[in-house]
């Protein structure tokens, strides 16, 4: 049922994300006059459609990859003929235009997806920002034993006041190093009992998320997130959703890391759970029991645990201001995510393709319209940061010829602009099966 549900809710995101861009290149290539014969969802044969004045709308047989609108005159990798010669005299051909103009147009599609990532999480911080009740000041709350910044030496309880060039880190700025680091050095102060020291960690490769990682969590309150089906444990000894868990048998539970630790260490024996509701104490006695998850055994209560976060709402202009803030963020590490693979300091297996988003989406949707939109924000954003890469048929890389043509004031000779074409096709379509294949094999149990 969840996959059928995964596959319609990808439907529908992808489609968001193909109207949108697709609409930035249309309505662009209108402002210009330039004749747009096609507006396809998704590429290869023409499975149905309608046609509109002089475009033909359609949708096309591999709809969930992409899409595309096919201007007057446009080189596509389809072309075994290479661009239609009577176009070469329309004043409405793509190439009949202005080079300011063709970037104009090439620039629209990422420009809009950009556009909407910003008013999606405006629109949401407005009626629900997740705003996280802990101290600016991040301490470590959990070491996991055989981790990169245990073996260093770094204790719980440590306040992190530097990560390399970066004073009085927040635990995000600590995390983005994190994760964009693999086999990197990082330069680590931290505050201990009065005291300042210097560590030097290197985060280990997550060889199946390909993203870098230290084995630590930031010191925060947690709380029961939702019931996991199939487990009552918890639901049967009256905990709820939004109960902060504070002890478990006299020990402070700081990461959702630490409980599954302490369940692991009473092997199944009852414990007693200190969790706090509306502000007063409550314990119980709960028996832990074991269940099997992605390949592996675990005591658990049937809770997923969260940090505890605190939804409210954002005026207007905060809401922009945070919204924005937001996509700068993440755009700086989307483009250090790009730089440190094509370094080799983080593994291409940090790439999500279809498969993967599928999942997220139907993730999403069942925990609520929150997480979808907030997901619908970030895929928009992605997909923006992507088609701006210099290759050739993305978008980046038709601004990138633009640009060339621009410093040398004439055109590519058409067989170069073929040859480049056709081979950004290939490539991208051999990217297009590393992330499938890197999806499915994330979603494999280990063996």
């Amino acid at each position: 049922m969840h996959v059928l549900e995964n596959i319609w809710w990808y439907l529908v995101l992808i489609g968001v994300m193909i109207l949108v861009h697709e609409l930035g290149h249309f309505f662009a290539a209108r402002m210009c006059d330039v004749k747009v014969e096609t507006f396809s969802f998704g590429f290869g044969p023409r499975l149905f459609g309608f046609r509109s004045g002089e475009t033909d709308f359609r949708f096309s047989a591999l709809f969930f990859f992409g899409g595309y609108v096919k201007m007057a005159g446009e080189l596509l990798p389809a072309d075994s003929q290479g661009p239609d010669q009577n176009a070469a005299s329309d004043p409405r051909s793509l190439n009949a235009k202005p080079r300011w103009q063709r970037l104009f147009i090439a620039f629209a599609g990422p420009a809009i997806n950009i556009m909407l990532a910003v008013v999606l999480l405006t629109g949401l911080f407005m009626v629900h920002y997740p705003k996280v009740p802990t101290p600016r000041d991040p301490k470590v709350g959990y070491l996991a034993p055989d981790g990169p910044a245990a073996k260093a030496g770094i204790r719980a309880g440590d306040q992190v006041v530097q990560i390399d060039d970066k004073v009085d880190p927040n635990w995000e700025d600590i995390s983005l190093k994190e994760i964009a680091n693999a086999r990197t050095a990082l330069q680590i102060w931290v505050l201990r009992r009065g005291e300042r020291l210097h560590f030097a960690v290197t985060p280990a490769l997550d060889e199946k998320n390909g993203v870098g990682y230290l084995g630590w969590s930031q010191e925060s309150e947690v709380e029961i997130a939702d019931y996991i089906p199939g487990n009552d444990v918890a639901k049967n000894a009256g905990l709820e959703k939004g109960d902060i868990l504070i002890s478990v048998n006299g020990q402070p539970i700081r990461s959702d890391s630490r409980l599954q630790e302490v369940f692991h260490e009473t092997k199944g024996a009852p414990v007693q759970l200190v969790y706090s509701r509306h502000g007063e104490r409550h314990t119980v006695t709960i028996t832990p029991v074991r269940r099997e998850v992605g390949g592996a055994e675990r005591w658990m209560i049937g809770v997923a645990i969260q940090q505890r976060v605190e939804i409210v709402k954002l005026p207007l202009g905060t809401a922009l201001r945070q919204s924005i803030h937001e996509n700068i963020e993440s755009a700086k590490l989307l483009v250090q995510f790009l730089e440190r693979m094509v370094e080799r300091r983080m593994s291409p297996k940090a790439l999500v393709g279809p498969v993967g988003i599928a999942q997220m989406s139907g993730e999403a949707a069942r925990e609520g319209a929150a997480t979808y939109l907030l997901l619908m924000a970030a895929v928009s954003l992605n997909l923006a940061i992507f088609n701006l890469v210099p290759i050739p048929i993305l978008d980046g890389g038709v601004m990138l010829m633009l640009l060339v043509e621009m410093l040398m004031r004439r055109d590519l000779d058409l067989k170069v602009k073929e040859a480049v074409v056709k081979v950004g096709f290939v490539f991208l379509m051999m990217v297009v099966v590393f992330v499938i294949y890197n999806d499915i094999s994330k979603m494999m149990p280990p063996g």
